[in-house]
């Protein structure tokens, strides 16, 4: 996962988002070791080989970040899914859709956040139909990220 991680980290970078994680080294590895204990990772595997990684977690208010939209307000007030810290190792094209929508599968409402410089994320949400919904504030840096969701209530 590390590897994968530091993959992420230098495309982000090559691609015009150096904030979101280079510059401090996200997600740090006590994190990492904290999402597989309390069951919350997730890989995306090919060929035997773990090509992408991912925090998924679902229920009823579970991010706190999320409490507080501002310049919009979310879709749907129902228990949610979330994806966080998805990341890839380059060697697979369309892992992070494929992650998302095994994601969305599961739960059918999804919440998800990206640095304002994400283009490449961003894109993939409208893609997948994420609709933006405003700006939340992460407590690791103040920089402002793009809420999006995507509700099968929503949308009827």
């Amino acid at each position: 996962m590390l590897r994968i991680y530091a993959y992420a980290r230098d495309f982000m970078v090559k691609n015009g988002n150096p904030r979101q994680w280079a510059q401090k080294k996200w997600p740090p590895e006590e994190l990492l070791h904290n999402d597989i204990a309390e069951n919350n990772s997730y890989v995306c595997v090919q060929s035997g080989k773990v090509v992408g990684t991912f925090y998924f977690i679902q229920g009823e208010d579970i991010d706190p970040t999320y409490r507080v939209i501002e310049g919009g307000k979310w879709l749907d007030d129902s228990a949610y899914g979330v994806v966080h810290r998805l990341a890839g190792d380059g060697s697979v094209k369309g892992m992070g859709e494929c992650c998302l929508n095994w994601a969305y599968e599961q739960c059918r409402h999804l919440r998800v956040d990206t640095h304002g410089d994400n283009k490449v994320l961003q894109n993939l949400l409208k893609k997948l139909g994420f609709v933006h919904c405003g700006t939340i504030y992460v407590v690791q840096d103040n920089d402002p990220r793009l809420a999006y969701e995507k509700s099968e209530i929503a949308h009827r």
